[in-house]
């Protein structure tokens, strides 16, 4: 079968690669679409904190069930499913209290582990989750809108809240999106007016340039009350700064953005305005579940998301102009269904 390996640092392979053996309690998944996502190209890139070479990357998928254990999840061959990447052990303190998704010891696949990106994978068959008719490119998105689901329900944001989110990628957009879905207002800030400009569709209040002009867009929308939730999707120290800075008296900011750099500031801040901070890692199944419902039922529309899709084939393009496109492109696809190269559509 083929495989999409990450052997180095701006170096991406696609190989043949023995076919899985499903181990007892694990199903056999044939991969429909994989998304790169932000760890992906950090990976890619060489940034990643968590990631050692060579990987597989991907943990944003969908898949059809070809083999599964006899179990009681109603997992069967035929259905078109995603699954929970994040490999939890069951035996530490975070665990124990039911924290799974920031396990000590959490392996995620694409990262710690290899990831989906090859034609065939086994899962544990009880991490299989069921797509409900979900179509199968929507559905692989469902793992980065989970992550920006637990974040902003880290902040227990509300219908009264004025929200702002800072950066324009996935995880920004999807964040945004479900603020929208509990009732918020919503801003988005991002360096690149060209992500901007293209959010309108997603229902967002509003935009605010990020670099020299963010206080100036904050004030403008806030004044001196500022935002009642900050969600920083970026992970950079100037980013959480201006989360920070953004944030009312008595708000509260996550930190779901991922970086290597240290950040030096006041800290005495948290305690002046008396912030609640968070960090949001990952996500749980129910984060899963509840959002394919809403997919389902047509609760809300994610396909604008999708700036461009490449055939497994073409793996290689597919993340350089990932990296490359980066200020523009939100959601990458790979298809691992049989396709020509030509029927590739990238960004101009």
């Amino acid at each position: 079968m083929k495989s999409v390996v990450i052997t180095a640092p701006g170096i991406v392979e696609v190989r043949e690669a023995p076919f899985p053996e499903p181990d007892p309690g694990e199903a056999l998944l044939k991969i429909l679409w994989g998304g790169i996502c932000g760890s992906d190209l950090a990976t890619y890139r060489g940034t990643s904190p968590y990631t050692p070479y060579p990987r597989v990357p991907g943990h944003e998928f969908s898949a059809e069930v070809v083999q599964t254990p006899e179990n009681s999840l109603g997992v069967a061959p035929g259905m078109v499913v995603t699954a929970n990447p994040y490999f939890n052990c069951g035996r530490c303190y975070a665990c124990h209290r039911g924290f799974v998704n920031c396990c000590q010891q959490n392996q995620t696949m694409g990262a710690q582990r290899d990831g989906a990106f090859s034609e065939y994978v086994t899962m544990p068959v009880e991490r299989v989750i069921d797509g409900q008719g979900v179509p199968a490119d929507r559905l692989a998105m469902v793992e980065p809108f989970s992550i920006s689901h637990h974040a902003v329900a880290r902040a227990k944001v509300a219908a009264s809240d004025r929200v702002l989110v800072i950066g324009a990628g996935t995880i920004g957009v999807f964040a945004a999106v479900a603020a929208k879905l509990a009732g918020a207002r919503v801003w988005v800030a991002d360096v690149s007016e060209a992500k901007l400009a293209g959010l309108g569709c997603f229902g967002i209040d509003g935009t605010i340039l990020g670099g020299d002009a963010f206080n100036d867009g904050v004030a403008e929308i806030a004044g001196k009350d500022g935002f009642d939730v900050c969600i920083e999707a970026v992970g950079a120290p100037s980013t959480f700064q201006n989360a920070i800075d953004a944030a009312a008296h008595r708000g509260r900011v996550v930190q779901v953005g991922v970086g290597k750099s240290t950040h030096d500031f006041f800290y005495t801040v948290l305690q002046t305005k008396e912030l609640d901070v968070f960090g949001s890692r990952n996500a749980l199944t129910s984060d899963f579940t509840e959002l394919i419902a809403l997919l389902r039922d047509g609760k809300v529309d994610i396909s604008p998301m999708v700036s461009a899709t490449f055939g497994v084939d073409q793996a290689v393009a597919a993340f350089a102009s990932a990296s490359a496109n980066v200020a523009t492109l939100r959601k990458t696809l790979v298809s691992f269904k049989p396709q020509r190269p030509e029927n590739a559509q990238a960004p101009l």
